[in-house]
C-alpha cells in the first residue's frame, strides 16, 4: 500500500474530528444551521476510528523497514500519539472521556505529518525488547492522557468560576467525575511506568556508554512526582489545582526524559 494514501486519509479524518469536537465544545448559536461539523458523538467516534485505522496503516509501514525497526523520534512520537487516541476511544466505552479527543487528535495529526518528512527516519534497530518498549509506549501514552485530562479539568474549573464562560460545559462530566478519571489514569500510568523502568534497567548494560543517563534520571524523577501526587491524594486530600500542576509537571519531565534525550542523541549528536 502506498504510504501517502493512508497518511492523507488519517490527516483529513483527524482534521474533521478536531473541528467537530471544537465546534461542539464551544457551542453553536441558537438558530444556527446544523452542518457537517455538528455531528453526533457516534459520528465523531466513527471519524476518529477512520483516522486511527489509517494512522495505523501508515505507522506500520514506517516502523517495519527492510533493515529493521525504525524507532526514530518522529516515528515514536507518532506511535505514542496514535496509542493515546486509541486509548481514548477504548476508555470512552466505559468512562465519559470523549472530550479528550480535542486534546489528543491535534498532536497525533502533527506527529503523523512530521513522521512523513524525509529526514524523519534515522534510528533503525535490528533487535528490539518488547518487554521494555511496549510498557514504555503505553506509559507515555496513558500519562499523556492524564496530562490532557488535567488541562481539561483546569479549563472546566476556570469556566465554572466564570459565569460568562459556561458554553461547552454541558458536554463535560461533573467536576468530581473528571477528577476521578484523572487519578484513574495516573494510577494506570504509574504502574506502566514502573514496569518500563524496571525492564529498562534489566536490559541496560552501560548507562554512560548507551547515553541514557539523563533519560534514566528524568524518568525516575517523573515517577517520583506521580508517586508523591498519588500519596498526597490519599493521605492529604490533594485535588483541584494542586493535582493539575503536579500532573503536568510530572508529564513534562517524562516527555523531556524520552523525547528531549532522544532529540539530543538523534538530531544534535546524530547517534
Amino acid at each position: 500500500m502506498n504510504l501517502l494514501l493512508p497518511a492523507l486519509i488519517a490527516i483529513v479524518a483527524y482534521t474533521i474530528a478536531i473541528a467537530m469536537q471544537w465546534r461542539s465544545l464551544n457551542g453553536r448559536p441558537d438558530g444556527a444551521t446544523v452542518g457537517v461539523l455538528d455531528g453526533s458523538p457516534t459520528t465523531l467516534r466513527v471519524v476518529t476510528i477512520v483516522a486511527v485505522l489509517a494512522h495505523l496503516a501508515t505507522w506500520w509501514q514506517q516502523l517495519v523497514t527492510p533493515t529493521g525497526y525504525d524507532f526514530g523520534i518522529f516515528v515514536v512520537a507518532s506511535t505514542v500519539n496514535w496509542i493515546a487516541v486509541l486509548l481514548v476511544l477504548v476508555f470512552s466505552l466505559r468512562s465519559p472521556i470523549e472530550n479528550l479527543l480535542l486534546l489528543v487528535c491535534p498532536p497525533a495529526l502533527l506527529a503523523l505529518a512530521a513522521s512523513l518528512l524525509p529526514f524523519a527516519h534515522s534510528n533503525v534497530l535490528t533487535q528490539v525488547e518488547p518487554e521494555h518498549i511496549v510498557p514504555s509506549l503505553l506509559a507515555y501514552s496513558v500519562l499523556f492522557l492524564a496530562a490532557c485530562q488535567a488541562v481539561l479539568l483546569a479549563v472546566q474549573d476556570r469556566r465554572l468560576r466564570n459565569s460568562k464562560s459556561l458554553i461547552g460545559l454541558r458536554l463535560l462530566p461533573p467536576l468530581q467525575v473528571m477528577e476521578n478519571l484523572l487519578f484513574e489514569l495516573l494510577w494506570a500510568g504509574l504502574v506502566l511506568l514502573s514496569i518500563a523502568i524496571v525492564t529498562g534497567l534489566l536490559y541496560l548494560d552501560d548507562m554512560f556508554e548507551q547515553h541514557v543517563v539523563h533519560h534514566a534520571v528524568l524518568s525516575m524523577s517523573s515517577w517520583l512526582v506521580f508517586a508523591v501526587l498519588l500519596w498526597g491524594r490519599y493521605t492529604l486530600g490533594w485535588r483541584g489545582t494542586t493535582a493539575v500542576r503536579w500532573t503536568i509537571v510530572g508529564y513534562l519531565i517524562l516527555a523531556l526524559a524520552y523525547f528531549g534525550s532522544k532529540a539530543v542523541v538523534e538530531l544534535l549528536l546524530q547517534r
